[in-house]
Formats: structure tokens, sequence, C-alpha cells
């Protein structure tokens, strides 16, 4: 940790932050979606006069415009060989805003920004992602690194490793939510115990408004001897004639902060929505106000940093999929949502394959981003028809967090106990135009969610009472030339709660081979995914446009010239062989009919049936 004037200064006053550098470049008439760190390149005047207008309000730290500027965030609009230039462009109009003033300058340091970055980056690839970052910034003379708005915990922890490497002073803060919990569910306290020893000030920004960041404030006090800091927003947007304006008056913000200050914060600041009369206010109101700091001793037992764990469920979900006694292996069978309102074919549908024997039936969610009856409903229609369990498929595309919660809520409700949880393919791929894709999580991150249900708690820590009962599952793609990737996904998925996994279709043994071997330390089970082709036409269109879909020459080869019985017939006999070839190592299969064709599942779960009895 460093050991610069910045920390001495703390010890002895308060430092009042500066205020959003976003909102500011905004009402300056600079578009929401532009990237503002590219101005730094561009429009150096214009980040300089933002710099210098919270100068004249009284701050005493301003931080660079530089908060997404690292090489995945400018990566994205084809600027990642700047990442170096910009930040140290960031750093110096900050500098030059300062003169001779006396401010303190803070190398602002986000997130990287995609929200896969901890799944698809190894450590040392985030490392190197938020080091080339700061090397920048301290070429461009900052006093201190200011990581903040970080939602993963994890995240921020490998950011503050990699600022420790340049000696500078470096500030934590993290992003806390509704509830006063970060995405994660940590509180205030148990953040601040997880940081303790790591870094120098550990603090909170964005994500709440002045009322419940004065209540983190005291949480982390009262957990830590470290300094604190907090960066409230000016409370919460309202959208008025085309803008999101903030309505937090500066006298309200400045009387909470001089609150956070009186509960033992030392560096107090704005966040989204704070303007340079915000920081006004503030700075009126604490001028010649001393540190107070009125600290619970820590426990010798969370001296160091506290790991992240994931509770024991409540109450375990007793599957009929998973129990070690059955007889026979698994067959799921995957339905779609009708496109209108008659649902009546497929519960039909669903009836044909429960008189069949099947042990569950998969049911998708708009699949290919095209619109269809909501699943969640109709699953429950198809359990009270059949009496069989329906795999309600549940995507990150079509709901935002709050929906997220809701309709799984919703769907326990109604018994549903199976969950297919994945990403969703983007509206891209789809024909709904106009729409727009959500992903506030990913499918690691919906199953973190649902596992947190399972555990009687939303994703941000409220308890809710009792536990749901879900059974999880997740989806697994081998039909890739590099397994590796794909099975750091999976375990994670594992990791973060997925019981069973179905795959992606597949037409190769070598490609099951493969994937049991990649998967022979997971002991939930993976499903093998049979798509009967039925043409030439079919298996060219699979293969050449749909995701996740490859098919071996051999099996194309198969079905070239091929349609109507004689397709059929073909596609049959490759997944009946596949089944044969994988009997004695597949942990059930997961079927899925094209065009609805159930006589095709319910002849290929016969066909699984028989070569499973008499296999090895």
């Amino acid at each position: 940790m460093g050991n610069a004037d910045f920390l001495q200064r703390l010890r002895e006053a308060v430092i009042v932050g500066d205020g959003a550098m976003g909102t500011q470049l905004y009402s300056r008439g600079v578009p929401a979606d532009s990237c503002f760190e590219r101005l730094n390149l561009i429009q150096p005047d214009l980040v300089v006069s933002v710099h210098e207008a919270y100068v004249q309000a009284g701050a005493q730290l301003l931080e660079t415009n530089t908060f997404t500027a690292n090489g995945v965030r400018l990566g994205g609009v084809g600027l990642d060989r700047q990442v170096r230039q910009i930040n140290e462009s960031g750093a110096r109009l900050a500098r030059q805003a300062v003169g001779s003033n006396g401010c303190f300058v803070a190398g602002s340091v986000g997130p990287l920004g995609h929200r896969d970055s901890e799944e698809n980056l190894s450590v040392d690839d985030q490392k190197a992602l938020f080091r080339e970052q700061m090397t920048g910034l301290v070429d461009g003379g900052v006093d201190l690194l200011l990581l903040e708005t970080f939602a993963s915990l994890a995240e921020l922890q490998t950011a503050a490793c990699v600022a420790a490497e340049f000696g500078l002073p470096v500030v934590a803060q993290m992003a806390f939510f509704a509830e006063g919990r970060t995405r994660e569910g940590l509180d205030g306290k148990a953040f601040a115990r997880a940081l303790e020893g790591t870094v120098d000030v550990i603090g909170a920004n964005c994500g709440v408004g002045p009322h419940e960041m004065l209540q983190l404030v005291r949480q982390m006090t009262g957990a830590t001897t470290t300094p604190v800091s907090a960066f409230a927003n000016s409370g919460f947007p309202q959208y008025v004639n085309g803008r999101h304006v903030y309505l937090a008056t500066p006298e309200y913000f400045a009387a909470r902060g001089l609150e956070m200050v009186e509960a033992g914060a030392g560096l107090v600041g704005g966040c989204c929505g704070t303007t340079p009369e915000h920081i006004a206010a503030l700075t009126a109101l604490i001028r010649g106000v001393k540190p107070s700091r009125s600290v619970v001793p820590l426990q010798t037992e969370v001296s160091k940093p506290t790991p992240v764990r994931v509770a024991e469920p409540r109450r375990m979900t007793v599957s009929p999929l998973l129990d070690p006694a059955r007889k026979s292996v698994p067959v799921t069978v995957e339905l779609d949502p009708p496109r209108g309102l008659d649902c009546s074919v497929t519960i039909e549908r669903a009836k044909l394959l429960a008189r069949s024997g099947v042990d569950a039936i998969n049911l998708a969610e708009n699949p290919l981003a095209r619109i269809r009856m909501g699943n969640l409903a109709l699953a429950a229609k198809i359990q009270d028809a059949t009496g069989v369990p329906v795999i309600a498929h549940v995507t990150c595309r079509d709901r935002n967090l709050i929906g997220l919660h809701s309709d799984l809520m919703g769907a326990h409700l109604l018994g549903l106990r199976h969950i297919l949880a994945v990403t969703g393919d983007p509206v891209s791929v789809g024909e709904a135009s106009g729409a727009t894709s959500v992903f506030d999580l990913n499918s690691v991150g919906l199953l973190q969610l649902l596992s947190g249900l399972n555990q009687g708690r939303n994703m941000l820590g409220a308890e809710l009472g009792e536990g749901t009962c879900f059974c999880l599952g997740g989806a697994f793609n081998p039909n890739v030339a590099q397994l590796d990737g794909q099975v750091r996904k999976l375990k994670k998925k594992w990791a973060a709660g997925a019981q069973f996994f179905q795959t992606q279709p597949v037409y190769s043994v070598q490609v099951f081979h493969r994937m049991t071997e990649a998967l022979t330390d997971v002991s939930a089970p993976v499903y093998l995914g049979l798509l009967p082709l039925v043409s030439e036409r079919n298996a060219e269109f699979l293969h050449n446009e749909v995701p996740g879909i490859v098919l071996p020459d051999e099996v194309r080869k198969r079905m070239r010239g091929t349609s109507g019985k004689s397709g059929v017939d073909a596609g049959m006999a490759i997944a009946t062989d596949l089944i044969r070839n994988c009997a004695a190592q597949a942990d059930g299969y997961y079927i899925m009919p094209p065009f609805g064709k159930v006589d095709m599942a319910i002849e290929l779960i016969e066909n699984i049936r028989s070569i499973s009895s008499t296999a090895p």
C-alpha cells in the first residue's frame, strides 16, 4: 500500500471528492451512448471544463475521466490500442484543471465491463487489462488509484492486487443496490471485512442515494479500522422530457453527506446525478469538520480477507431425474410453446410423451429469440395435465433482474421445480424488430440467483421467509474445436448450483467421448442432446445457420439426397447409432424432436430403453 500525502491528509481532515463526470458531459450535449473516455483525446477542453467546475465548487479530489478506459470496454468501440494513451491523457487533463490548487488526482478504474469477463478471462488476463489501464494513469501523474462501481468482489480484489504494484494509495469501492447489498449479497459490514488490510480506503459508490449510503457508511465504519469513503448518487433518476433527471437537491445531498462524515467517513463525494452545485453545498457544510470514527474493534478471526461462500440450500430438491435408485437412464424431451394462443396441440403432444414413459418434458423459452407463448404458465399447465415434471428454460435475454426474481418466485408458486438456466440467443438472431436484449445476468449469474432463492434470499440478500425448491440445470456445448473454455463454463455453472446439464445436439461419437473424458471430475449428470435429422436440407440448415450445432462430414454425407421418409429414416438411424455407441457411458438423454414430431421422440425413447437394457 502506498504512503502518500493523500493518506496523511485523510488522517487530518475530511476530503471532499468531486461529483459525476458523465452527468456533466451529458448536460453539455454529449450523447449518453458516447464513449466519454474518448473525449480525453478529441475534446480535451470539454473534459477540463468539467474538472474546473468541480475545483471551483471546492472539491479536493478529482477523478479522471477514465472509468471505462480498459481494453475490454474500449475494445468494444475499436479503441483497444489506445488504452494507455486515453488513460494518460485523462490523468493529465485532471492535473491541468488542478493547477496549483492542491487537489488530489485519483485515477478512476471501473470493472472490466463485460458480463462474461470473469467467465471468459483468466485471472492473469484480467490483471493484464487492469495493469495496462493503471500504467497509463500512473504515467499521467495520478496521486492515487480509485477502483469504483465494482459489482464482483473477486474482480475488485483482482484489481486491488494489481493496483498495489504501483505503490500509490488505493481506494476500493463497490456498488450497492436495493436492500443495501451488492449484487452478490454482501452488506457493508461483510464487504469491509473482506477487504480489511488489503487497500488503503474501503468504500461504496453508485447504486444508491444518500439515505441508503449513510446506512452503508455506518456498517463499514463499525466493521473496519480502515478509512471509509462514500460517493452516493443524487437520489434515483426520473425520466423527464427525454432525459434522466436526478431530483435530490444540493442541500439535501449535503446534509446527508455531513451525517456520513459524522458516522466516520473520511472521503465523501458524489456519483451519478451530482453536480458542482451538490459538491459546493457539501463543501460549505463540512468545511473544517475533523474525521470522526467510532470503530468497533475487529475480531482476530476476520483479520484476513473473508471468502464469499454459497450457503447450503435450506431444502434440497429431490428430483426423479437425480434419483440414485433409478433403474434406467433419464430421458427428457423438448417441446416449443406455440406461436399463438392455442396451446392444445402442445398439451396433446405432452400427453403422448407422458404415456411413452418420458421422465421430464423440456419447455423452451422463445427459442432463437422468436416470439412464443410464455413458457412458465404453459409449463404449469402441462404438469397439471400429464403429471410429468417440466424443465422450464429461463433465459437472461427477456427479463431484467427484477423480472427474473418475480417470475421465478411465481414459477415456484405454480409448482414448477425444474429450471434450465440459459443466457439465451440475442434478439439480433430473431424476428422481433425493435426488441432489445436485457442480459442483466448471464447463465452463471442466473444460477446464482436461483441458488439464492433456494436458500431463501433474493440476489441482493433480502430474506424471503422460506426457500424455493428448484432443481437447477445448465446447458453445455461440446461441439467446439477447443473444449477447455466450455468445460470452464460448465464448472462455473456447477459451482453456482447446477445439478444437471443438457448438451447441444451431438452427432459424433468422438465428440461424446471427448466430452466424457473432459468431465471426469464433474459429478453432475450430463444428458446427451439428440436432435434427429429429417432431410439433407434440414441437416445443412442446422449445420450452417443454427448456433451451437455442428454436423460431422460423415453425417452430412449420410443425409445427402434424402427427403421425406428417406430423410426421417436416415436421421433416426444416425441418432440410434449414436445411442448404441454411447449407451455404456451416457448419463441420460435430452431429445429435441424436429418440428414437434413427437412420434420420432417416442421411437427414440423405445430405442434408448432397449439399447440401455443390454448395455454392459
